[in-house]
């Protein structure tokens, strides 16, 4: 992997998506993200919808035909080792409102727009790689030291819309 892998970086979890289905596996399918088409994607449907189906058949008949765009959000950016791969949901409940466990007090998180979540990418300067961290708002700006107001009310406001 290139010391700065540029081609996922515009990705990032709770993104809405459309992608074409490429392939069936017997885990789920792999699929092109449509303007992100040299970062691989997927979406394990066994993991997605394998407990609330009643068996092998019903879940196949959930997998959308190979050529079909999808709505989807973006669940997971995989990018600590080449290639970077994003895994993709399609449930119903994550299109609404995507939310992730904060990986500061555990709680749910919503990355959705509006949401009260934050996505931050841990870059090393050692080396290429990198590992996504899901924040609320107010558990970052809290281990935001005192001294770095600036940061604080940063991380309170980033990407909020002013009126």
């Amino acid at each position: 992997m290139d010391r700065f892998e540029t081609a996922s970086l515009p990705i990032m979890p709770g993104q809405r998506v459309r992608a074409t289905v490429l392939s069936h596996h017997p885990w789920g399918l792999i699929a092109q993200m449509i303007g992100h088409e040299q970062v691989g994607a997927s979406v394990d449907m066994i993991e997605q919808f394998g407990r609330t189906t009643a068996g092998d058949e019903e879940l196949k008949s959930l997998f959308p035909a190979v050529g079909t765009e999808i709505d989807a959000v973006v669940e997971q950016v995989r990018r600590w080792s080449t290639p970077a791969w994003v895994r993709l949901s399609i449930r119903p409940g994550d299109l609404a409102s995507f939310s992730r466990r904060c990986d500061f007090c555990g709680e749910h998180a919503v990355l959705s727009p509006g949401g009260d979540g934050l996505v931050l990418d841990v870059r090393s300067t050692d080396g290429p790689g990198s590992h996504t961290i899901i924040a609320h708002r107010a558990c970052l700006a809290d281990r935001i030291g005192p001294g770095s107001a600036g940061e604080r009310a940063r991380a309170l406001t980033i990407g909020r819309r002013t009126t």
